[in-house]
């Protein structure tokens, strides 16, 4: 008997492998889930990971991605906001869902897009990884092409730049030079367990007029 995906129940902060999946089963697959689902997925050459995150989690993503999102913004930087878009590219058999993604220097090439073929399509400038209960998948994002990781995890921020075909980490983002990223950022997300997410957002806000 074969079991159909709807079966399959991941709780919160856990992870299900499935392998030798073929491009075309995963294709299925990603249609099967849906674009509204709480499940992150990843697959490379055979092997799918499906995981769906904790709540903390969730917060994490959705400060950082609006912290981004204000200095974008208030550095007048056009950019497309792609949120947990599923990047994929038959040709390398790899595919992965950032937490959240963003289009600066290329941005005009995705507007209007939901899922991107990176076949075709430039990869994002930057993609962000919450990895409170997963590991970051460091391969797949070296294989898309992927030039800015950003890795929040509860000893904080990590950022990673691709070099040489690796990873490298670095104290300092390319799309945001001349700012102390890693400090404020965390200072913004530990803020916003004490005041909460407005008045941390406010102060945030405030700091970036102030100081650039």
């Amino acid at each position: 008997m074969q079991l159909a995906l709807k079966q399959i129940i991941v709780q919160p902060g856990h992870q299900v492998l499935i392998q030798d999946v073929s491009w075309q089963q995963f294709e299925t697959i990603l249609d099967e889930l849906g674009e509204r689902r709480a499940a992150r997925i990843s697959y490379s050459s055979g092997m799918l990971e499906i995981m769906v995150p904790l709540p903390e989690h969730e917060k994490d993503k959705e400060i950082i991605g609006d912290l981004v999102k204000i200095l974008l913004e208030e550095l007048g930087i056009s950019f497309e906001a792609l949120g947990s878009t599923t990047f994929k590219s038959e040709q390398m058999k790899q595919a992965i869902e950032a937490d959240t993604c963003f289009y600066i220097k290329n941005y005009q090439a995705v507007i209007g897009k939901n899922r991107i073929d990176l076949t075709v399509d430039p990869p994002p400038d930057l993609a962000i990884e919450i990895d409170i209960t997963s590991r970051t998948k460091f391969e797949n994002y070296q294989r898309l092409g992927v030039p800015e990781l950003w890795r929040y995890t509860r000893n904080g921020l990590q950022i990673n730049l691709l070099q040489d075909g690796k990873y490298v980490e670095s104290n300092s983002s390319p799309n945001f030079p001349g700012i102390p990223i890693i400090e404020v950022i965390n200072q913004t997300v530990k803020q916003n367990l004490s005041v909460g997410r407005s008045q941390a957002i406010r102060e945030f806000r405030g700091w970036v007029r102030e100081h650039i």
